[in-house]
């Protein structure tokens, strides 16, 4: 088989395409494909390391992970990482090359289609099989002009489409027909297939309306994916999600996380939450954290000193304090540890808008924010149990003070992190610490005895990605998927 590629679109945003991607990935895989993702442009604070200092997002690792890759930037060559409701970082082929406004955006971004094509021949050079996801929806016909993500790349490369719709939003049929009445007839024509995701209850009660969409439109339907449980299990990408997860109750402790309005990589809180003996909340805006929570966790925020304002907005700052005061733990991850420090300065805007601010004071620390991020993988081991511990690290600032003699790591370059002489307040720079199993297992345990598990995430994660391929592989006609794919057919 040589090259080939197919691309899955959608109706709109949050549709299901970044787990369709993942679970077509790990059944093409099966299969004995060699199968890459990739994502033209993507736009999420969740951003992974790569091996070479570069940083992608995090739902393009996840889709690596299901082909059995370690993620690699060509996997998404332009992320772009909100600072704030009208600027983004933009980030091309794993480094940061502009701060835009969207409108700057938007005139420049053609510009970088030679990028997004690049990636995508190196990609198509090296496996059998690319799947590409594409964002938001080809609707969005204000944006056609100089699109890299969806028909614009799709035309491009000469990839063909499989339009995905949600139906438990609603109104699918409109959105799948209605897709084809506002794009242009050549790009419609790049769509050879839809599929609906999401449903709940008799499939066979859509069955009529498929025929009837397939009439409309032309396009075949390749099945009625149900709502498969197993997505639940998966790294979620967009942070509108936070708000639909609920607290389980009921666990021998509680830690609870502000929703930051930047919070960025909150995927480090999965291994938590899938712990029999957490009951983890996210605090949405305007809620109090509980009074009664164990550990509160600040996650990292793409901008620093505006989610540090934002957070005393909530009066979030008085809860921590008290909690604190009253023997609390607190534990900051990479924004979350900078703002646990005495203070934070921004000379040149790095991070988001130039300034200076004080931070909590739990930490005797100072955060100064540099132009050059720190972008890698780590290992080393945890200077309290001495277990091994493996992560990345992606952040602007420097940290230092009196707390970083008490380290939280100790990384082969020496120690990383800072913690308060009672032990209590913890801070580091490295995700995804809490998806090593025996460091989780201690770490908790340290908060309350019992309240650990034999939970092992990565094993957890696995089954669900071959869950997930399992209810694709039962309710969509996979084989006519990939005999869709076809080799590019670069248009310039």
């Amino acid at each position: 088989m040589g090259p080939r590629a197919i691309m899955i679109q959608g109706t709109g945003s949050d549709v299901g395409k970044s787990l369709l991607v993942a679970g077509l990935c790990r059944i093409a895989r099966r299969q004995g494909l060699t199968v890459a993702p990739f994502k033209p442009q993507n736009m999420s604070n969740n951003a992974a390391a790569t091996a070479d200092g570069g940083e992608i997002g995090r739902a393009q690792a996840l889709q690596a992970r299901a082909c059995g890759l370690d993620p690699e930037t060509d996997f998404n060559p332009v992320l772009l990482k909100p600072q704030s409701d009208r600027t983004s970082q933009v980030i091309v082929h794993g480094r940061p090359s502009a701060t835009l406004a969207a409108a700057d955006y938007m005139a420049r971004r053609e510009g970088l289609r030679s990028a997004v094509l690049e990636s995508f021949g190196r990609l198509t050079s090296r496996f059998d099989l690319v799947i590409v996801e594409g964002a938001g929806s080809p609707a969005e016909i204000n944006l056609r002009g100089g699109d890299i993500a969806n028909m614009g790349f799709a035309r491009a490369a000469g990839v063909p489409v499989v339009l995905a719709g949600d139906i438990d939003r609603g109104g699918v049929i409109a959105a799948i027909v209605g897709t084809k009445t506002v794009i242009e007839a050549e790009d419609a024509a790049m769509i050879r297939a839809f599929l609906i995701n999401k449903f709940r209850g008799d499939p066979s009660l859509f069955t009529p309306a498929m025929a009837d969409i397939e009439r409309m439109t032309g396009w075949a339907g390749l099945g009625i994916v149900p709502w498969l449980s197993a997505a639940a299990r998966l790294p979620a990408e967009d942070a509108v999600v936070l708000g639909q997860m609920k607290s389980r109750g009921g666990g021998k402790i509680r830690i609870a996380a502000p929703m930051l309005s930047r919070i960025a990589n909150f995927d480090d809180a999965d291994p938590l939450r899938n712990e029999p003996n957490v009951d983890f909340l996210f605090v949405p805006p305007g809620q109090a954290i509980p009074r009664d929570t164990d550990v509160i966790i600040l996650f990292g925020t793409k901008s620093t000193l505006a989610d540090m304002a934002f957070l005393r907005a909530q009066g979030w700052d008085h809860d921590i304090l008290a909690h604190a005061r009253t023997g609390g733990r607190v534990l900051g991850i990479c924004g979350g540890y900078q703002m646990l420090g005495q203070w934070l300065c921004d000379p040149e805007g790095a991070d988001g808008p130039a300034g200076e601010m004080p931070g909590l004071g739990l930490l005797q620390t100072d955060t100064t924010m540099q132009g050059e991020k720190t972008v890698r993988p780590v290992t080393g081991q945890c200077a309290r149990t001495g277990l091994a511990v493996s992560g990345y690290e992606i952040h602007a600032g420097l940290t230092r003070g009196p707390d970083g003699a008490r380290p939280f790591l100790q990384l082969p370059d020496g120690p990383e992190g800072a913690v308060s002489p009672d032990g209590r307040i913890e801070g580091t720079y490295v995700h995804g610490l809490f998806a090593e199993d025996r460091f989780r297992s201690a770490w908790l345990e340290g908060v309350r005895a019992g309240a650990s598990s034999e939970a092992a995430y990565g094993a957890s994660v696995e089954a669900a990605l071959d869950a997930l391929a399992d209810g694709l592989e039962a309710h969509m006609d996979v084989a006519r998927f990939l005999a869709l794919a076809e080799p590019p057919g670069w248009r310039g």
